[in-house]
């Protein structure tokens, strides 16, 4: 996401992320498949974390991704995820919890 991030409206293709996140994780001795990149813009497109329009090249159409949050609106969805998620699981304890002053919630 740091490297979409940093790529605002202009966005990525899928092997220039790969390319970026396997430089990354070479520095730490690991490595990642161009498909698990795929996968996970994808996912991210369905759960409406990016965006993307399709661009003409060669051999075909690509995807050009692009955030549709910045990373401080990224994080305000995961939380309200994560809450409506718990609200769901654990209606009753979530409430209650919840319901406590902003000062005494830890």
């Amino acid at each position: 996401m740091d490297y979409l991030w940093d790529t605002g409206e202009e966005g990525s293709n899928s092997r220039d992320a790969w390319l970026h996140v396997s430089k990354v994780l070479r520095e730490e001795d690991r490595s990642i498949s161009r498909a698990s990149i795929i996968f996970f813009m994808n996912d991210m497109v369905d759960e409406g974390v990016l965006k993307y329009r399709e661009k003409s090249g060669k051999g075909g159409y690509h995807r050009i991704y692009a955030p549709v949050y910045c990373e401080e609106g990224f994080k305000e969805y995961l939380v309200k995820q994560i809450m409506n998620k718990l609200l769901e699981e654990f209606p009753k304890e979530s409430k209650k919890f919840l319901s406590r002053s902003a000062t005494n919630l830890f």
